[in-house]
């Protein structure tokens, strides 16, 4: 039976993980898109990609002020909700209970229905605020993955690095995937771990 998976895309730099979050669910899971305004703004400034292409890729879009969005409400059962990129304005609004739109309001619903929710914050540095604002996440029982990607598998492309991010935001629901080659493992994607530490000099 497929997972419904909420994403929510907000303004924050860095909307090719939502996007690719998205690709690599479509078919597979139940997908209910929302897209802040200015993360419709970013798309077109970072990638090539059509808003009105990457909508098609979801099974359900709904408008960031569209309170009647059935994900509004506790009754409406969804299985998890990934906030990808997460500007710290979400961020905020998260950690504080202030929800004035549809992705605050649906985050909302998960942590008080006690449903997984996952934010990737892209920004640096972190002011004092934003770190106590991460905990506040944590303690509400958000789980925090900023958009950090690994460099052990030597990522060759800025597509290697998405996916890095992107599996391991998977792994966190819990849907099995191959984007990116876990420590450890041989034989998939480059192969090529190292097999003496390397020094940075």
């Amino acid at each position: 039976m497929q997972k419904k998976i909420v994403i929510g895309i907000t303004g924050a730099s860095g909307v090719r993980y939502g996007i690719r979050l998205l690709e690599a669910l479509e078919g597979i899971e139940e997908t209910h898109l929302i897209l802040s305004k200015e993360a419709r703004e970013l798309i077109e400034i970072e990638t090539d990609v059509q808003v009105s292409d990457l909508i098609q890729k979801a099974t359900f879009h709904y408008e960031d002020d569209d309170f009647m969005a059935p994900v509004a409400s506790g009754s409406y059962r969804f299985d998890a909700m990934v906030i990808v990129p997460c500007t710290m304005k979400t961020l905020s609004g998260v950690a504080n209970g202030y929800a004035d739109t549809l992705i605050g309001r649906a985050a909302d619903v998960a942590l008080k229905e006690g449903r997984r929710l996952i934010l990737v914050p892209r920004e640096m540095p972190l002011s004092l605020v934003h770190l106590e604002n991460m905990v506040k996440a944590c303690r509400a029982g958000c789980v925090v993955m900023p958009a950090c990607p690994g460099f052990y598998n030597r990522p060759r492309t800025i597509d290697d690095l998405v996916d890095n991010v992107v599996g391991r935001i998977l792994d966190q629901l819990g849907i099995d995937n191959s984007l990116y080659q876990r420590w450890g493992e041989k034989g998939k994607k480059h192969d090529v771990l190292p097999s003496t530490p390397h020094r940075i000099r």
